[in-house]
C-alpha cells in the first residue's frame, strides 16, 4: 500500500510539473490526462473509489479530451503568443511571488481544531459502500443543494450558447417546409434509354424554379388563377 502510495503519488507531481513546463499544449494535456489518472489512484488507496471514478469518467473522459481536442483543431500561433512573455515576466513574477508570500504566511498560522480529529475519525455506515453512503446524504440532507447546483450549471450553459451565438451573413440554412412541399415530378424522372444509347442523352431532370418562372409569366400568379 505504501509503495503503490509513493509511486502514484511521484508520478502525479511529475506529471502535474510537465503540465505547466511543456511547450508542446498537445503534451500539457496528455501530461494533465496522466496526472488525473494517478490522483484517482490516490483516491482508490484512500476508499473513495467514487471520486476516483468521477475523476476518470468526468475530467479524463470530458474535459481533459475536450481541452486536447480544443488545442489540436485550434490554429493557434504560439510564437506570437510568446513574443510578450519577457515583456510581462516582471510583471509575472511580482504577482507569483505574493501568492507565495501568502501560502508561507497561511501555512505557518495554521492551527488545526482538536475537535477536526474526531470528525475525521467518524465511523463509516456499516454494510454499505462508500458510493452508496454519498448518495444517500447527497440526495437527502443535500438535495436541494444539489438540485440548485444542477440549475447554476444549466443556465451558466443557456449563457454560453446565448453570448456564441450570432447571425452569419450568406448561411446557407434548410429549409424544411419547401423539403416536405415539393412533389415527386419536380424532382423525379422517368427515362427510357434504348439499349445501346449514351447515358448523357437522357432529357435533363425537370427545374422546379423554371417551372415556377413559366407559370408566373402565362399569368398564374402566386395566388391562383387570374
Amino acid at each position: 500500500m505504501q509503495l503503490a502510495f509513493w509511486i502514484f503519488a511521484s508520478i502525479l507531481v511529475a506529471s502535474s510539473v510537465m503540465v505547466v513546463t511543456a511547450r508542446n499544449p498537445v503534451h500539457s494535456v496528455l501530461f494533465l490526462i496522466l496526472a488525473f489518472f494517478n490522483a484517482a489512484g490516490l483516491f482508490l488507496l484512500m476508499g473513495a473509489e467514487f471520486l476516483a471514478m468521477i475523476l476518470v469518467i468526468v475530467y479524463v473522459g470530458a474535459v481533459a479530451v475536450l481541452f486536447l481536442f480544443v488545442v489540436m483543431m485550434l490554429d493557434v500561433n504560439f510564437a506570437e503568443l510568446r513574443e510578450g512573455f519577457q515583456k510581462y515576466a516582471p510583471i509575472g513574477a511580482i504577482i507569483g511571488g505574493m501568492l507565495c508570500l501568502e501560502l508561507v504566511l497561511v501555512g505557518g498560522a495554521w492551527v488545526t481544531a482538536p475537535e477536526a480529529l474526531r470528525v475525521g475519525a467518524a465511523p463509516q455506515p456499516s454494510g454499505v459502500s462508500n458510493a452508496v453512503a454519498l448518495g444517500r446524504v447527497l440526495y437527502t440532507q443535500y438535495v436541494f443543494l444539489f438540485q440548485a447546483a444542477g440549475m447554476v450549471l444549466l443556465v451558466a450553459m443557456i449563457g454560453a450558447i446565448v453570448l456564441t451565438l450570432r447571425e452569419r451573413p450568406g448561411t446557407r440554412r434548410q429549409k424544411v417546409a419547401d423539403q416536405l412541399a415539393r412533389m415527386r415530378a419536380d424532382t423525379l424522372a422517368m427515362v427510357k434509354i434504348a439499349p445501346g444509347a449514351a447515358i448523357g442523352s437522357a432529357p435533363p431532370l425537370p427545374n422546379p424554379e423554371a417551372k415556377q418562372a413559366e407559370h408566373a409569366d402565362a399569368g398564374h400568379g402566386p395566388g391562383g388563377h387570374h
